[in-house]
């Protein structure tokens, strides 16, 4: 039997391949346009040169802004490749490399909320790339896009996959934050065996994925004794190292509550905080991957993520793709498009910030604004746990097309 596609069909998805490609290529010259310094990606360099060089990773102060390693060893053995290309090349790839991680990262969030239709990858890239933490992630040659990859590449094996637990343990130990999907995994087959009697391929997964991080760290270890010993002795707990606690871009809980509060560290205020909406967070997520409902499960995790770490820069929260277009495909329209204003507005940077510890003196209108991914998450959480506990409020609004 012939099958014949309705018309238009084909020529669907060259026009959504061409509209990203005019996006990604007006996004590469305002970027140019802009001087970006990429940074990050220049501390990742200077990372990688001490590395073989067999210097003090931990003792390093990189760029004239004298940034010091934050990252696991793992991390700087990663790094190592970049010492071989110039800067201008390094720049180039980086660039590169991060909006063809942005397509995969939009394929595997389209994939995870059952949103089959290929042309619909290139449509939502070329909007995704104009949002502030894509933005900040190529203006600084972040990492942030890598490690959202690999922790959705990874949930999105089926059970029992042999490579399953990769992609979460590996970008654990390049950072601690995706660390909290193994502990998903792991209480959701503990629930699961409890209450059903079975678990086991949750439990496995997060088995796989603590394996992986341990191999990860270990071989670190190995190459770098010195300063895996200096790190997971000292530096990891220094969370001052990673930067104040009060800056804007700190979305995390910790840094809307140093702002709120007037002070550079919040405290038992923020260990609270963190410890009620880490145990809610990881609630609704254990429940909605009981449920089937493994959408609603991976975001409510990495939301949770984000704000109980101390330390969330603005850039770290490209998870607001697959949040916003959860959201958009269930009947949270509301709440989708106000959320895609809040990441794409910019509105963090309109209050003082910078030299001079602006943040602690903010107030009103300034707090709200510097709060915006903090709250924005909280809320989310608030209507994942709806969600959740009442599947027919928010039945999906669009179907899924083979």
């Amino acid at each position: 039997m012939t099958v014949i596609a309705p018309p238009g069909t084909h020529r669907r998805a060259p026009v959504a391949l061409a509209a990203c490609l005019v996006s990604f290529a007006a996004f590469w010259v305002a970027q140019r346009a802009a001087h970006v310094s990429m940074i990050d990606l220049m501390v990742y360099r200077a990372e990688g040169a001490t590395v073989r060089a067999g210097g003090d990773l931990y003792a390093l102060r990189a760029t004239a802004a004298r940034l010091p390693t934050t990252y696991p060893p793992f991390a700087a053995l990663l790094f190592t490749p970049l010492t071989l290309l110039d800067t201008a090349t390094m720049r180039t790839l980086a660039t590169a490399g991060n909006l063809a991680l942005l397509v995969a990262f939009t394929a595997l969030s389209l994939r995870l909320i059952g949103h089959a239709r290929g042309e619909s990858v290139w449509w939502v890239a070329a909007v995704a790339v104009w949002c502030e933490p894509v933005w900040t992630t190529l203006r600084y040659g972040q990492i942030n896009l890598l490690l959202a990859v690999l922790v959705l590449w990874d949930l999105s094996r089926r059970p029992g996959d042999r490579w399953a637990g990769v992609g979460i343990g590996l970008a654990a130990a390049v950072k601690l934050t995706p660390a909290l999907f193994v502990v998903f995994l792991l209480a959701t087959g503990v629930v699961a065996r409890r209450r059903h009697g079975r678990g086991g391929s949750w439990l496995r997964h997060a088995r796989l994925a603590a394996a992986w991080f341990t191999g990860a760290t270990l071989l670190a270890a190995a190459v770098l004794p010195y300063d895996s010993w200096r790190f997971w002795t000292r530096t990891v707990f220094a969370a001052g190292r990673v930067g104040r606690a009060e800056d804007t871009a700190n979305q995390a809980l910790r840094g809307v509550l140093a702002r709120l509060l007037h002070t550079p560290e919040p405290g038992t205020a923020w260990v609270v905080a963190a410890a009620v909406v880490g145990a809610a967070g990881l609630s609704v997520a254990v429940a909605a991957e009981l449920r089937g409902q493994r959408a609603w499960a991976v975001t409510s995790c990495a939301v949770t993520a984000l704000l109980i770490s101390p330390v969330s820069w603005s850039h770290h929260w490209v998870w607001c793709l697959p949040v916003v277009l959860l959201l958009g495909t269930h009947a949270y329209r509301a709440a989708a498009a106000s959320m895609l204003l809040v990441f794409s507005s910019y509105a963090l940077w309109w209050v003082p910030h910078g030299p001079g510890r602006h943040e602690l003196h903010q107030s009103g209108i300034e707090l709200t604004l510097s709060a915006l991914y903090g709250t924005a998450g909280c809320l989310f959480l608030v209507i994942a746990g709806i969600a959740v506990s009442n599947p027919g409020l928010g039945q999906a609004v669009t179907k899924v097309k083979p």
